[in-house]
């Protein structure tokens, strides 16, 4: 059938779908393409992803990401957790240290007493001369040389009754002459006994009783080992709780000087074998187990208490101040040595018998402990100086500004010197270089010497202490700062 509508051109025939992509719907019209070479900026090429889709490359790239971030995260963790577990480790270890160092200190600070009174022990027991010396100024005491006196002349006096005045008179008179001096017997014998205490006091107050006094301690030092150990012989023994000491020679001595003073009577006095307490205790069996103990340990026990204080500021995580607290710790047991020696002097004077006399008892006591007491003052001076040294060299405020001090005074010491004219030259140089190893040194010479002193004092302790010091100032002023430049440390 014919149409009134002009037949299409080619040219206006419309877009034709490609195969299998559905038409648009009516009204949706598509724009026109834009020819070939002419696309928009945010154009994308064919084949591109769609806006607000991530190309798979940037997916793989954080997924690597994330899992380097949590790669990391658990290491950071297994690094802490590592850290705090060595941590935990250290701080288990440090104190097991800290423990075993607390004990040794304890142990060293415990057995300083039994070690001074162990190494006394020793010395009265294996060394004469200091017996001697110990028991020697006992022959200056007056207490002593009045007890002495009396005792000597009461022994004297049992063998020179008035009686035996007579027989130097014929048989026959005895009789009338008896009966006359029966009522002045009494003020006979009261004037003879005044007449050999006057001679025997004079021997106790001479020279010759001294020198008489040192013989018998001299030969009778193995008694001490006796009274001290239960072991020996001599003129000391140990009767039930009483240590007494044989006067026969100081008799035997008296007696001659009587005989050379006109009473020849005295040549018939037998030897006489008397007993001077020197010590009565009930504590004496108890103090001479002790003191056995000692003795056998003399040597030892102070060696293990130096070992123990060394282990312990060895083994200790902050050494120095363990040095300061070992040092005073030993210097506190020494101390308390020396006021249990006073306690006991008060308590063994307290229960003396009532017929003894004090002030003889007090000076025998006070000589026999006169070198423990010694020791004593001699630990405790040592402890401080040892705690002081160490304090000093800590990193402390007070301890830095000291040692400051120090070396800035030696220091305008040396300028001045310096200016003066002085010049140290390679001295200065090789004490700059080796002054630390040059005070060590100083150090373990003063040790050394302490050591082979035969029986330092608290007052050479002191000197050796002192000694140490100006060696130590005379490093520091011959040190030239910047002397050691170019040379190998």
């Amino acid at each position: 059938m014919p149409t009134n509508e002009p037949a299409d051109r080619p040219g206006d025939q419309p877009d034709q779908q490609p195969a299998g992509r559905p038409a648009p719907p009516p009204g949706d019209r598509q724009p026109d393409a834009p020819p070939p070479g002419d696309r928009q900026p945010d154009d994308r090429p064919r084949g591109d992803p769609s806006p607000g889709v991530r190309p798979p490359g940037d997916r793989h790239s954080d997924e690597l990401a994330e899992l380097r971030a949590r790669l990391s995260a658990v290491e950071d963790h297994d690094a802490r957790l590592t850290a705090r577990l060595k941590a935990q480790a250290t701080q288990r270890h440090h104190r097991v240290r800290s423990s075993f160092a607390v004990l040794l200190v304890l142990l060293a600070c415990v057995l300083t007493p039994l070690s001074v009174a162990a190494a006394w022990t020793k010395s009265q027991i294996t060394d004469t001369d200091r017996y001697v010396a110990t028991m020697a100024p006992l022959a200056r005491d007056p207490a002593i040389q009045a007890a002495v006196t009396d005792r000597v002349t009461t022994e004297i006096m049992k063998h020179i009754p008035v009686e035996s005045l007579l027989e130097s008179v014929a048989p026959d008179d005895r009789p009338r002459l008896s009966a006359l001096l029966g009522p002045v017997s009494q003020a006979l014998t009261s004037g003879l006994t005044g007449f050999v205490h006057d001679r025997v006091e004079q021997l106790v107050g001479s020279d010759a009783f001294a020198t008489v006094w040192t013989e018998i301690n001299r030969n009778a030092h193995a008694a001490v080992e006796k009274m001290l150990t239960g072991h020996g012989g001599g003129a000391v023994a140990i009767k039930d709780d009483t240590v007494v000491l044989d006067l026969a020679p100081l008799i035997d001595r008296a007696k001659t000087r009587l005989i050379d003073s006109g009473l020849s009577v005295a040549s018939k006095i037998p030897e006489v074998h008397t007993e001077y307490t020197l010590v009565q205790s009930d504590a004496i069996p108890k103090v001479r187990t002790a003191f056995r103990l000692l003795d056998l340990a003399g040597f030892w026990l102070p060696v293990l208490t130096v070992a123990c204080a060394v282990a312990g500021v060895l083994l200790a995580v902050r050494r120095r101040r363990a040095a300061v607290t070992v040092a005073l710790g030993i210097a506190g047991g020494a101390l308390v040595l020396g006021i249990g020696l006073s306690v006991f002097r008060a308590v063994y004077l307290d229960k003396l018998p009532a017929g003894v006399d004090q002030a003889a008892a007090s000076a025998v006591y006070d000589a026999l402990v006169r070198y423990l007491r010694s020791a004593v003052r001699v630990v405790i001076a040592l402890g401080l100086l040892v705690a002081l040294g160490a304090w000093l060299s800590g990193p402390g405020r007070w301890a830095r500004t000291v040692r400051g001090m120090w070396a800035s005074g030696l220091a305008a010491v040396r300028h001045s010197a310096e200016r003066a004219g002085l010049r140290f030259g390679p001295v200065g140089r090789f004490v700059h270089r080796w002054k630390t190893w040059l005070g060590w040194v100083a150090v373990a010479g003063a040790a050394l010497a302490f050591l082979f002193w035969s029986y330092p004092t608290a007052l050479v302790t002191l000197c050796l202490a002192l000694a140490l010091l100006a060696v130590l100032a005379v490093l520091e002023f011959l040190d030239e700062p910047g002397g050691g430049a170019g040379h190998p440390a």
